[in-house]
């Protein structure tokens, strides 16, 4: 299974994506003050900073009484180098596509000296 697979996944959501827009903007914050900020209830937030926290995108730690949670950015930099790896493939496998394409590949002189291009 592709290691980046739960980051894709959690930020498959508009509303994930937003709680992680706000996080990077901000040391740390806590359900509540997400919700203040997002149009979604603060339980909404919870289960989404929940589904986040499971693909390692942020972090709780418990501060006094309130659950502050951080962005951890770390996952989203493997799931970039992921997307860099088959983008390079896929140009890599373009490029000899192209080269096939393009006129005069594979011709060669027949017997006369006169470029055939194979059939």
């Amino acid at each position: 299974m592709d290691p980046s697979g739960p980051v894709f996944d959690a930020l498959a959501d508009p509303t994930r994506r937003a709680v992680m827009r706000c996080l990077s903007e901000h040391p740390s914050m806590t359900a509540t003050e997400l919700a203040g900020v997002l149009p979604v209830t603060r339980q909404a937030i919870a289960k989404h900073l929940a589904e986040l926290e499971e693909a390692h995108l942020v972090t709780g730690e418990r501060v006094g009484r309130e659950n502050r949670f951080r962005l951890t950015p770390a996952p989203l930099a493997d799931a970039v180098s992921w997307m860099t790896s088959v983008g390079a493939r896929w140009d890599a496998r373009l490029s000899r596509l192209g080269e096939q394409l393009a006129p005069g590949h594979g011709e060669r002189p027949d017997a006369t000296g006169r470029e055939v291009t194979p059939r």
